[in-house]
């Protein structure tokens, strides 16, 4: 398993998907071997939510730099060294290790996961020295429109795409928009050649954060919303999000006795600071730092509701944290496009609170309405037992399902 983003890797909740495969693979008859990065190239560390290494897992860690910051001067570094992506001195030493662990553990198969680009590369290049079978998770496009910006970058991660769907054996996605869009990009790849598998929540995750918490208690003090996660200019951009704030609070109908939004680790914080200060909404929304997996669950389940931001520039994608919301069982207000993949699997769950993100007013008709809701009791939630269907347990028996396949048809001489 090809992963730049694992313990003790901070800053992307992508770390889960590859740690909950980890975790659930062995009970479906798999063993993984981890091929990683030295935490040397992480941008951030943490001691946090360090994924024990359970079963036995052999996690094998490769010679890596960031470029921005290992190899520039006054700031500054060449680009080649930055392309696919600023850890590609990761290739190099990744498939001299892997190639070792391959001649001493034979495995099935070999799986690399994006959104770093560099890891597709590793894998591409194992997969054609050795002939193993390859699953390429993609998670989310690799490019789109506009994306990404830079020319050079984006030349390369082209070049990459097209030779991973190409040789790859099982190109995986995680939401129908992103699969029908190579689809219909790649018609001379055969639809066997596509999956998704979704992200999800992880029930022993919840387990620790309720362990001692008690059940929640309704409490007589301001309603509390919580966003936990990164909120991007332009794919989460929350400004129409404060002008609404700002205009209900204006109007009378919040206040911060009544009402008080937590940004959790939204990033530019700086920037955001300055925002809610000229909208003079400070002191409903605040901006608090970034703590523990199972403290962010926690803090989860006790809000009266959740946020989640995603521009319409994002249809193709659902942010992980969506999983966890409809496990934690509260309350969602959804800012994001109707037609978008994201509404789509709230409205699935039977969440119907959802307004457009880049609609001040939307927003401002639709806050007010939820809070109206909230205070009532009277929105749904996802039962639990339809919510179980999310569970990373889950979501790992299908990727079994799909390696088991791929085992067999390497047997058989197939190829899909």
């Amino acid at each position: 398993m090809v992963a730049f983003q694992y313990p003790p890797f901070q800053g992307s909740s992508g770390i889960q998907r590859t740690m909950k495969f980890v975790r659930y693979l062995p009970q479906f008859g798999w063993r993984p071997v981890v091929l990683t990065a030295s935490p040397r190239a992480y941008p951030q560390v943490t001691t946090a939510d360090r994924e024990p290494a359970t079963n036995g897992t052999q996690v094998t860690r490769a010679f890596a730099l960031d470029a921005a910051r290992h190899l520039a001067v006054r700031g500054a570094y060449l680009r080649w060294t930055a392309l696919p992506d600023r850890w590609v001195s990761w290739w190099l030493g990744a498939v001299r290790a892997g190639l070792a662990i391959i001649y001493r553990r034979r495995p099935r198969v070999i799986w690399s996961t994006y959104p770093i680009a560099t890891a597709h590369l590793i894998g591409l290049t194992l997969h054609r020295l050795t002939g193993i079978p390859w699953v390429a998770d993609f998670r989310d496009p690799m490019t789109d429109d506009g994306y990404p910006e830079d020319r050079a970058t984006l030349k390369a991660h082209q070049w990459i795409e097209r030779q991973t769907v190409t040789h790859c054996a099982r190109a995986v996605f995680t939401s129908p928009g992103a699969l029908q869009m190579y689809a219909e990009r790649y018609r001379n790849v055969p639809e066997s050649r596509w999956a998704i598998i979704e992200n999800g929540y992880d029930e022993q995750d919840f387990a620790a954060a309720e362990a001692g918490a008690g059940p929640r208690q309704e409490t007589t003090g301001p309603t509390v919303l919580v966003h936990s996660g990164v909120l991007y200019q332009s794919e989460r951009d929350p400004n129409a999000f404060f002008s609404a704030v700002a205009e209900l609070r204006q109007r009378g109908d919040i206040s911060p006795t009544n009402l008080r939004i937590v940004l959790r680790a939204s990033g530019n914080e700086s920037h955001y600071t300055t925002v809610l200060r000229r909208h003079r909404i400070e002191d409903i929304i605040a901006l608090e730092p970034a703590h523990s997996h199972v403290q962010a669950l926690r803090e989860m389940r006790l809000a009266d509701g959740l946020l989640v931001f995603q521009a319409a520039n994002c249809n193709r994608q659902i942010p992980a944290k969506i999983y966890e919301y409809l496990r934690a069982g509260r309350p969602i207000f959804a800012m994001t496009d109707p037609q978008g993949d994201t509404a789509e699997a709230l409205r699935a769950a039977g969440i119907d609170t959802i307004v457009s993100l880049d609609s001040s007013a939307q927003i401002a008709l639709g806050l007010r309405e939820f809070l109206g809701r909230v205070r009532r009791g009277d929105i749904a939630l996802p039962k639990a037992s339809d919510v179980e269907r999310y569970s990373r347990r889950r979501r790992t028996e299908e990727l079994a399902g799909l390696l088991d396949s791929l085992s067999l048809a390497a047997t058989t001489g197939e190829r899909g």
